[in-house]
């Protein structure tokens, strides 16, 4: 099967979007939590989690146009943190649905029956039930030109880890210990699995 951009073109726009979100493979399953100024909380289903770098500890996201009222990204520019939350197995169908489009005054925490957390005096809210939490505060952002997309940059400043989950002597995170699910697509959740830990590559 070929298609070309003509092809995807003159498909319906939600066949469409649900090919291409498919094309890049597994991705992460994040839910990004922020409060307003005001105190209103916002939880939201992020698959466009990426790691920016070590030294300092950075990392980047991709949220959609500012089209239509994206609550969680005016939050996190009006208060300048944000957390961003594993989804695992247990909590991935609640996870799903803080995408829905509930109206400003609905918190999605309550509206899925996940929990807000505070910790460690942090402004924005962990979800309680997540099992690897971090708490991130806004570096910089930037409205790409080719569609209006939104780059979020964010320095890591808590790290929460469930204690079974916890990361090696040399580093490694046992994310498959936590349950931590991948996403495809836009609507398909996946068990991961480990086939290896391969050495370091060196000619």
């Amino acid at each position: 099967m070929q298609l070309t951009e003509a092809d995807l073109t003159a498909w319906p726009r939600r066949r469409r979007a649900a090919l291409v979100n498919s094309l890049s493979g597994f991705k992460s399953a994040n839910l990004l939590g922020t409060r307003s100024a005001g105190g209103q909380e916002n939880l939201a289903m992020i698959s466009s989690v990426f790691h920016l770098g070590a030294d300092p500890a950075l990392a980047g996201m991709i949220l959609r146009p500012h089209s239509v009222d994206r609550h969680s990204l005016e939050y996190l520019l009006e208060t300048g943190v944000y957390t961003l939350n594993q989804v695992h197995e247990g909590i991935h169908a609640a996870a799903h649905q803080t995408s829905a489009r509930y109206p400003r005054a609905v918190s999605e925490f309550d509206a899925v029956g996940l929990t807000p957390e505070y910790r460690h005096g942090f402004a924005a809210p962990f979800v309680g039930e997540s099992r690897i939490k971090l708490g991130l505060r806004l570096e910089e952002s930037q409205t790409l030109k080719v569609n209006d997309t939104v780059l979020v940059i964010g320095r890591i400043e808590q790290i929460l880890v469930a204690e079974d989950a916890w990361v090696g002597e040399d580093g490694y995170l046992d994310i498959e210990a936590a349950g931590t699910v991948a996403v495809s697509g836009l609507d398909g959740y996946h068990r991961a699995t480990r086939l290896a830990r391969l050495p370091y590559a060196k000619p």
